[in-house]
Formats: C-alpha cells, structure tokens, sequence
C-alpha cells in the first residue's frame, strides 16, 4: 500500500506527490525541515519542533505555509493515514517556486511537505549493541542552528563513515567535537560527568539534547556544556548521541579506539530508557 504524503494542501499516494522543480528547496537549498519521532501513534514532543521550526523561518525571514498551529493536526493526519505505529514524521517548508533568482521572490507561497517513515525506535539493534563514529573535519556553513535542507556536508560525512566501517562521523572544527552528522555529541567522564557543546551557532538546538540533559539534571546527574576534544573523547568512560530519531545511542568506539569495556554504559543506557518512558507517558 503506498504512503500517503501531504504536499501544499493535499493529500496524496507517495507516486503522486511532487512540487515543481523551480521550488526554491530543490534549486537553492533554501528550506527547513524538523523530524517528529512517533510512538504507539503519538508524536513526540512536537511542540518543541513546531517552536525550532518558527525559529528557523525567522532567521531566515521566510513566511511559515499556513499558520503553525495547522500543521500539528496535519502531522496527526499522516500519522493516522498511514497506520503509523513507530517511526517519524518529516515536514519541510520551503520558500517556495519562483524563476530562479538568488534573491527571495515577492508574492510567493511557502510550500509545505509532510510525510511518514516507518521504523522501529523501540528495540533498535543499534541501541542496544552500542555505535562506533570516527572524526571528520566539519566543513558545513556557520548556522547549524537553523535546521535547514542544506544537508549534502552531513550526508557527505555520514557516507565517509559508512565507508570507514562506522556507523556515523562526529564533526571537528578548531580541534574540537561540535556534533554528529545529524545528532548531538556527548561524552561522560570517569567520573560520571556528561559533557556536551554548549549552545550556540555551532550546533543544533537538540529537541532530544533538552529533554535528556532535564532528564540527567533531574536524576542527579553531573552536566558540563563546553567543548570537548576527540582526544577527551577517546579517554571518556562513555560516550552517546542523541536526536529524534535514535532517541539516545550508546557510542562504543571512537576512530578505532573502544570505549570502556565495549558495551553501552550505564549512562547512556539509563538515560535511553528515561526518555523511552517519558516520551510514552507524554505524546
């Protein structure tokens, strides 16, 4: 049965959705986007979403489809549509179709895509055998705040680690971690202290990043935001990633080194099964 996907309006089989190939996102990049994990048919903390979405449209100066209080109810449709049980929901706003022109166009419509993929966020191989990553240099733009379609460096570097063996790339500029290719960094500490980049233009808002450091705040434990070395790293007792669509990923291996005893550590693995049990009790 093919999905159906929402496209400016209307509800359509995957095969029929299309936008125009003068749409700015398909000729300049220019767009934002936000994952919402779903679980037991429920979306997860899409207030946040819907609130890093208005926030990307500002710093961009790009008009929002329809008002933003629409699109939740839009989200649920595909959801519902579609029979998703687990997985997640993406939505994209672009600027628009217009002739190309680097300026923005005048009396243009933002275009709004919506669609669901199925996946199994609940019993993940990855999550429970742990992820290795290896370094690269980040070479993306310098707004990784803005979530923003322009994804060709993190798929760039999430296909370099594929091809080194590893699941993913932590990005490095100025000898320190800034983030994953798509997900938040951490280490924790001999001592048991979770370290993070600190916010700001470097890195992604993290939905998840808020919701697991107020989950290790509430449970007592120790967070340092500040940068981080991949030689820190490589010491660090554990290590983890997070975004909406992993929840929260042990890292076991860094650049060939292993991590501890190899196996997930008691951090990342509690922190995972916290933010499991949030997330169900308040989608």
């Amino acid at each position: 049965m093919s999905r159906i996907v929402y496209v400016n309006g209307a509800y359509l089989p995957e095969e029929e959705a299309k936008i125009s190939v003068f749409d700015r996102g398909f000729l300049f990049a220019d767009g934002v986007y936000e994952v919402s994990s779903v679980l037991a048919g429920k979306l997860i903390d899409n207030a946040a979403h819907m609130a890093r979405l208005e926030r990307s449209l500002g710093e961009l100066k790009m008009a929002p489809p329809l008002p933003l209080d629409e699109i939740p109810p839009i989200q649920r449709e595909i959801v519902e549509r579609n029979g998703l049980d687990q997985g997640t929901v993406y939505l994209q706003v672009t600027r628009g179709a217009a002739d190309r022109d680097f300026p923005f166009p005048k009396g243009v419509t933002s275009s709004l895509v919506i669609f669901s993929q199925e996946r199994n966020l609940l019993e993940d191989p990855a999550a429970a055998h742990g992820i290795s990553v290896v370094t690269l240099p980040d070479i993306r733009w310098q707004r990784r705040d803005i979530k923003t379609v322009q994804l060709l460096a993190p798929a760039l570097a999430k296909q370099a680690a594929l091809d080194a063996g590893a699941k993913d790339a932590w990005l490095v500029e100025d000898g320190h971690i800034t983030e994953g290719s798509s997900n938040n960094a951490y280490i924790v500490t001999l001592d048991g202290t979770i370290v993070t980049r600190a916010l700001s233009n470097a890195i992604l808002h993290g939905i998840t990043r808020r919701a697991v450091l107020a989950l290790a705040e509430r449970e007592g434990l120790k967070v340092e935001e500040r940068s981080f070395t991949p030689e820190e790293a490589y010491e660090a007792g554990e290590a983890f990633i997070t975004s909406a669509s992993t929840f929260v990923y042990p890292v076991v291996k860094i650049d060939g080194r292993i991590l501890g005893n190899g196996v997930p550590g008691p951090v990342a693995t509690k922190l995972r099964q916290l933010y499991i049990e949030m997330a169900l009790a308040e989608a």
